[in-house]
């Protein structure tokens, strides 16, 4: 049994602490970590709303290495790694793997190679493995498109599209993906950086040239603005003809003044009103040309937690270090 413990208690952790739950034969969950007031010393299962398991949330990471003795902990709590590193850096000095759903660390060491050095330097002096994983970036435009080039004698140019439904998500997302602006309330959301659209381009573009031994120039991104024709309407959002239903956010990566690399993640409320299906689409053309689309897309939130439950026993088992996705055996479902 693998002693598991899930720092962050918001929907994704929730999601993930209950596949873990359902793992019961190879999985224990040992602890919860999270500094919502309302959620801390209340019991996990009561919160999901099942039975008493007899595991409260707690607030002091400290105290829950030193009692319960992790092997693992998945981090869940914020995206970006200026933020999160601290945490890291305390899972690792406990002698603790470590798996996190951040999306810069699904492969950081193009934007922040000095954090992604420090974290390596770290894993390894204290004998634990780190991976950054997730459905994207962690494996739809980034390692799917990888193992696609394992059948490819040659490779010239990677295209690849993931479009979503963004409706179920709450207030967060829709502010940072501009949902409900004017065109002009956007563009100027994109010049103070609280409309970022998609986060991980830089790491799946970087990883996948590394992977298969290109030398990229540079990377650049563009955002645009989805203008609705039609009215829209979420639980949390309401969407007028003329205003922004979501974000055109593309990532392009280039060698010899050449873009090799193009991803775009087009996100929207209620795309089936203007007749969009959604999907994920790879493009590879080389020797053999290669075109694959999966129809709808992945769900993002259920595919986030399961990659990042999956991925557990093959972290436990690595050599000591930081990785990627593109480091690690494929993904398998842990179906006990």
């Amino acid at each position: 049994m693998i002693r598991v413990a899930v720092w962050g208690f918001g929907a994704m952790g929730k999601g993930i602490v209950e596949n873990i739950l359902e793992k019961n034969e190879t999985l224990k969950l040992i602890g919860v970590l999270d500094i919502n007031r309302e959620l801390i010393g209340k019991d996990v299962g009561t919160i999901l709303g099942r039975e008493e398991i007899g595991i409260t949330v707690l607030s002091d990471p400290e105290r829950l290495f030193n009692e319960a003795f992790p092997d693992v902990v998945v981090l869940a709590t914020n995206s970006f790694v200026e933020n999160i590193i601290g945490s890291i850096k305390l899972v690792l000095k406990n002698h603790i793997n470590l798996i996190t759903i951040a999306e810069e660390m699904a492969y950081p060491f193009y934007t922040h190679p000095e954090d992604s050095q420090i974290i390596d330097s770290l894993a390894k002096r204290y004998g634990v493995t780190v991976l950054g994983t997730g459905i994207n970036p962690g494996f739809i435009l980034d390692t799917l498109i990888i193992t696609l080039t394992g059948t490819c004698k040659k490779v010239k140019k990677i295209k690849a599209r993931r479009v979503n439904d963004l409706s179920p998500f709450g207030p967060t997302v829709m502010k940072t993906q501009g949902v409900g602006t004017t065109p002009e309330e956007f563009y100027k959301g994109i010049e103070k950086g609280e409309i970022v659209g998609h986060i991980g381009f830089q790491q799946s573009i970087s990883m996948i040239a590394d992977a298969i031994g290109w030398k990229l120039e540079k990377i650049e991104e563009t955002r645009e603005p989805i203008i609705s024709t039609v009215y829209r309407k979420t639980k949390y959002i309401e969407v007028t003809p003329g205003m922004v239903a979501g974000c055109k956010h593309i990532g392009r990566g280039y060698m010899n003044n050449e873009v090799v690399i193009e991803l775009e993640h087009p996100q929207q409320i209620k795309p089936e009103l203007e007749n969009i299906e959604t999907g994920d689409y790879i493009d590879i053309e080389g020797e053999p040309n290669i075109n694959l689309f999966i129809k709808p897309e992945i769900p993002g939130g259920v595919g986030t937690v399961a990659m990042a439950v999956n991925m557990i026993p093959l972290v436990v088992e690595h050599a000591p270090g930081f990785y990627s996705m593109k480091d690690f055996p494929i993904p398998r479902c842990l179906n006990q």
